[in-house]
C-alpha cells in the first residue's frame, strides 16, 4: 500500500465517521417531527367539539340579542307614547290648572294681606255687621 492509498483510506474512514455522527441528530429530529405531527393531529381532533360548542353558544347569544332588540324597540315605543301623552296632558289640562292655581294663590294672598291690615272682608256678612253696629 502506498501512502496515497493509506491517506484515501483514512479520508474514507473519517467520512464514514462524519456520516454516522450526522445521522444521529437527523434520526432524533425525525422522531421529534413525528411527535409534533401526532400532537397536531390530536389537537385537531380535540378542537372539533370545542368549535361545535362555541358555535352553539354563539347561536344562543344571537337569539338573546334578537330578544333584547325586540325589548329595546318596545321600550322606545312606550317612551314615545308616554312623551305624546304628557304633551297632550300639558296642552289640555296644564294651562288651565296653572291659571287656576295662580288665581287661587292670588286670592289667598289678598285675603291674608287684608287680615293682616285688620280690614274686614267685603261681602254680604260684613254689611250686616256694619248695619248692626249702627
Amino acid at each position: 500500500m502506498t501512502p496515497t492509498e493509506i491517506a484515501a483510506l483514512i479520508a474514507a474512514g473519517a467520512f464514514v465517521l462524519l456520516v454516522v455522527l450526522l445521522a444521529i441528530p437527523l434520526v432524533k429530529l425525525g422522531r421529534t417531527l413525528d411527535e409534533a405531527t401526532n400532537a397536531i393531529r390530536k389537537a385537531q381532533e380535540n378542537s372539533d367539539p370545542l368549535f361545535t360548542g362555541a358555535n352553539t353558544t354563539l347561536d344562543h347569544v344571537n337569539t338573546q340579542l334578537d330578544r333584547v332588540d325586540g325589548i329595546t324597540a318596545n321600550a322606545q315605543s312606550v317612551s314615545s307614547n308616554v312623551s305624546a301623552l304628557s304633551s297632550l296632558f300639558t296642552a289640555t289640562l296644564g294651562s288651565p290648572l296653572v291659571k287656576s292655581a295662580a288665581f287661587t294663590y292670588g286670592v289667598s294672598k289678598a285675603l291674608r294681606a287684608r287680615r293682616k291690615r285688620g280690614e274686614e272682608p267685603v261681602g254680604r256678612h260684613s254689611r250686616r255687621r256694619k248695619r248692626g253696629r249702627k
